[in-house]
């Protein structure tokens, strides 16, 4: 049960799950009070100084991607919010081939180029005979920089069939599935994640739309191959951009 449980944020930052593998839940400490405050002062001024550039760049600003991001219970799956803390680590991820960084970035939740805004989701299933858990992430950029995401990402498929490492961790088995046209254009492509000793095969499906870059990754332990997070939740969230 606790592979299933920590799964959604495996798929997100797979180096998460070791990691919680070893240790407990985190205490907050004294100094953490004293500072939320000025971190709350400093979270405001970032967003507002995103919003700026998204309206300078012609790209969705934070709020309005707050808003479209899927939340609850939809489509067979529960959407559930990801805390900065735990996707701060894939931030910078890099990989140990430069012509597979655009997978290494959304292995760990980012697209390679800087994103004005970013939402991330773990999608936990809401039947018990569904064993696909997995994340979504959205990622807003100026549509010429979104282009050029899918362009490189879909290179670096073709580029990266034997894998490549980061963060300590090893990618394999790469290689492209079918998916249907959704919003501009979409990839789909398999990669394992090596976890300790455990493969981890997660399918993953990346649609854009004008500026935004969805990207879907699911696993299932049971069937790899019925891994993909089904298209009607997809769908359900290309309509809520817009």
């Amino acid at each position: 049960m606790r592979l299933r449980r920590t799964l959604p944020i495996a798929v997100l930052v797979p180096a998460l799950l070791a990691l919680s593998a070893c240790s407990g839940e985190s205490k907050e400490s004294g100094e953490d009070g004293k500072n939320s405050k000025a971190s709350a002062q400093s979270g405001t001024a970032a967003e507002e100084k995103a919003e700026a550039e998204a309206e300078r760049i012609g790209a969705v600003g934070p709020g309005a991607l707050r808003k479209a991001v899927l939340s609850g219970k939809r489509n067979g799956f529960e959407a559930k919010t990801v805390g900065t803390a735990e996707t701060r680590a894939g931030k910078d991820v890099k990989a140990d081939k430069a012509a597979c960084q655009p997978l290494a970035s959304l292995a760990g939740g980012y697209t390679h180029l800087p994103a004005v805004s970013v939402e991330h989701r773990s999608l936990d299933p809401l039947e018990a005979k569904n064993a696909t858990v997995g994340s979504m992430l959205l990622a807003s950029h100026s549509e010429e920089d979104a282009r050029r995401v899918m362009n490189e990402l879909r290179t670096a498929v073709e580029k990266c069939p034997q894998g490549f490492r980061t963060l300590g961790l090893a990618y394999t088995g790469i290689r492209p599935v079918p998916v249907s046209a959704l919003g501009d254009e979409a990839i789909g492509y398999r990669i394992t994640s090596v976890v300790g000793k455990q493969d981890v095969p997660m399918t993953c499906t990346v649609v854009r739309k004008g500026g935004v870059i969805a990207a879907f990754h699911g696993v299932n332990m049971l069937a790899p191959d019925d891994s993909a997070i089904p298209e009607p939740l997809v769908k359900a969230q290309l309509d809520r951009i817009g």
